[in-house]
C-alpha cells in the first residue's frame, strides 16, 4: 500500500486459489489481524501473510483489511506497473458480477470523476519532477550548514553569532526535503528515492527513514482517523477534535494545551533500530546514516562549543525546527474533522481532514509547499511544484459535489490550531464534570 520501503517478494498468499467470487459482505468480514482480505479494481487479495513484509509497514495496508483499497493503492503508488506483479500471488478472486465496484456507500460518480482528474493531471505531466528545483533546495541545505558552521569557526562562539548559527541550521529545513523523497516525488525510479531519502533524513537530520515511512504513510492513508492515524493517537497525553474529548472524560485523562509536537519530537530522537517492522538490514542501514549524522556534528562543534554546548546548540535547534514543522502542518489538520472510520470515497476523506493556506512566495517557502494540503494528500506522490497548477482542478471538482475547499490565510491557520485545542479542552472538561 505504502511506497516507503523497497520491494521485495512475496510469500504464499495461502491455500485458495484465484478463482474465488466473492461479496462484499464476505470481504468485509476478513479484517482482522489474522485474516485480512481487501480490493484492488475489483479483484480481491489476501494480505494476510503479506502485509507483514510490506515496505511501507504493515499497519498502513492492514487499515485497508475487508475494504476497497483501489484509491490508495494508486495514490501511493508511483509505479503501478511494477507493483502488479506482487498482487498476482495474493489474488485469490474477484467481486462477484452483482456487486458494486464501491464498498459501503462510496459515492461512484466522486470516483470516477476523482480518477478522470488524476488522468488529466498525469497527462499534462503534472507528477513529473523538475530535478533543477529540487538540487537548488539540496543545495541551499548544504550552503547554509556549511556558512553556519563557518562564521562560528572564524569569529567565535559568541551570543549573537550563536544565535544567528542556530537560525541558519533551522532555516535549512531538511526536514521538507526528505518529505519529498519518502513520497517517491523526485525521481521516477523509486531506488533513487529511497537512497536521497536516506541520505537527506538520516545524514543531514539524524533520523530513521524506515520509522518516517511506516508512520507518514499511515497518516495519509487514513488521516484524522483515530486508531489509524498516529498523529491523532495521543490520548495518553492530551485530546484532539470535538469527538475524542467526550469520550475520554470518563478515563479522567487531562486535556493539555498545548501545540502537537510529539511527531516531530519523536522523529529527531528515534533510534532506527527501535521499529519492530524493519529487517535488520534496515536497521543497520538507518542506524548508519543516522549516526554519520551525530559523528558530523560532533566533530564540527565540539571543538569550537565542547560536549556541552554543543548538545545546547543541537537542542535549540532542534526546538526550532520542531515548533516550525509542528504548526505549519498542524494548521492543515488540526481543526478539521478528527473522529472514527466513516468508510468515505479518497476525495471526501482527504478533504474532511485538510485545508489549505493561501498561496504566496513565503508561504510556500515557509510550508514547503504543504500550504497546498489538499492536493498533496490527493496526490502524495506529485512533486510539489506542481501541487499550485492542480489545484484548481481540485476546486472545481469539489464545488461540482458540494465538498467543502477550505483556504485560509496564514495567520487564520495558526489561530485556529489554538482555538481548536481550546474547544477540545472546553468539550473534555464540560463532559468531565457533568458526566
Amino acid at each position: 500500500m505504502g511506497g516507503g520501503g523497497q520491494l521485495t517478494e512475496p510469500g504464499e498468499s495461502g491455500s485458495r486459489r484465484a478463482g474465488g467470487v466473492y461479496t462484499w459482505e464476505e470481504v468485509q468480514s476478513h479484517c482482522n489481524r489474522n485474516d485480512q482480505w481487501l480490493v484492488i479494481d475489483r479483484k480481491v487479495y489476501d494480505i494476510t501473510h503479506w502485509a507483514k513484509g510490506h515496505p511501507g509497514g504493515h499497519r498502513v495496508i492492514s487499515h485497508y483489511a475487508g475494504e476497497d483499497a483501489t484509491e490508495a493503492f494508486t495514490a501511493f503508488h508511483p509505479n503501478l506497473k511494477f507493483v502488479q506483479k506482487f498482487l498476482k500471488p495474493l489474488l485469490i478472486g474477484e467481486l462477484a458480477a452483482t456487486e458494486p465496484s464501491q464498498d459501503r456507500n462510496k459515492n461512484a460518480a466522486i470516483i470516477q470523476d476523482f480518477y478522470t482528474l488524476r488522468a488529466q493531471a498525469e497527462s499534462e505531466g503534472l507528477f513529473k519532477a523538475q530535478p533543477l528545483f529540487f538540487c537548488l533546495h539540496l543545495g541551499h541545505i548544504l550552503l547554509l550548514e556549511a556558512l553556519a558552521w563557518l562564521i562560528i569557526w572564524l569569529w567565535g562562539t559568541s551570543w549573537t553569532l550563536t544565535f544567528l548559527c542556530s537560525i541558519m541550521l533551522a532555516t535549512a529545513q531538511a526536514g521538507w526535503l526528505q518529505h519529498d523523497f519518502g513520497h517517491l516525488s523526485v525521481f521516477k525510479k523509486s531506488s533513487w528515492n529511497h537512497m536521497l531519502h536516506k541520505f537527506v533524513i538520516g545524514h543531514l537530520k539524524g533520523a530513521s527513514a524506515n520509522w518516517w515511512n511506516h508512520r507518514h504513510f499511515q497518516h495519509h492513508a487514513k488521516p484524522n482517523i483515530f486508531s489509524k492515524d498516529p498523529d491523532v493517537n495521543m490520548l495518553h497525553i492530551f485530546v484532539v477534535g470535538a469527538t475524542q474529548p467526550v469520550e475520554a472524560s470518563s478515563t479522567k485523562l487531562i486535556c493539555m494545551k498545548q501545540p502537537l509536537n510529539i511527531q516531530y519530537d519523536i522523529l529527531f530522537n528515534f533510534l532506527p533500530a527501535a521499529h519492530s517492522n524493519c529487517i535488520p538490514l534496515c536497521y543497520s542501514m538507518d542506524l548508519a546514516w543516522s549516526m554519520s549524522y551525530y559523528l558530523r556534528y560532533l566533530c564540527c562543534y565540539v571543538p569550537l562549543y565542547g560536549l556541552f554546548g554543543s548538545l545546547a546548540l543541537i537542542s535549540f535547534v532542534r526546538f526550532l525546527e520542531s515548533h516550525w514543522f509542528v504548526w505549519v502542518t498542524q494548521m492543515n489538520h488540526l481543526p478539521m474533522d478528527i473522529d472514527h472510520e466513516k468508510h468515505h470515497d479518497w476525495l471526501t476523506m482527504q478533504l474532511q481532514a485538510t485545508c489549505n493556506i493561501e498561496k504566496s512566495s513565503f508561504n510556500d517557502w515557509f510550508s514547503g509547499h504543504l500550504n497546498f494540503q489538499i492536493e498533496h494528500h490527493l496526490f502524495p506522490t506529485m512533486p510539489r511544484h506542481n501541487y499550485h497548477l492542480v489545484a484548481p482542478l481540485v476546486h472545481a471538482l469539489c464545488e461540482k459535489h458540494g465538498i467543502p475547499y477550505q483556504v485560509k490565510t496564514m495567520w487564520q491557520g495558526l489561530v485556529d490550531v489554538i482555538r481548536s485545542l481550546k474547544n477540545s479542552g472546553d468539550l473534555w472538561l464540560d463532559a468531565y464534570l457533568h458526566k
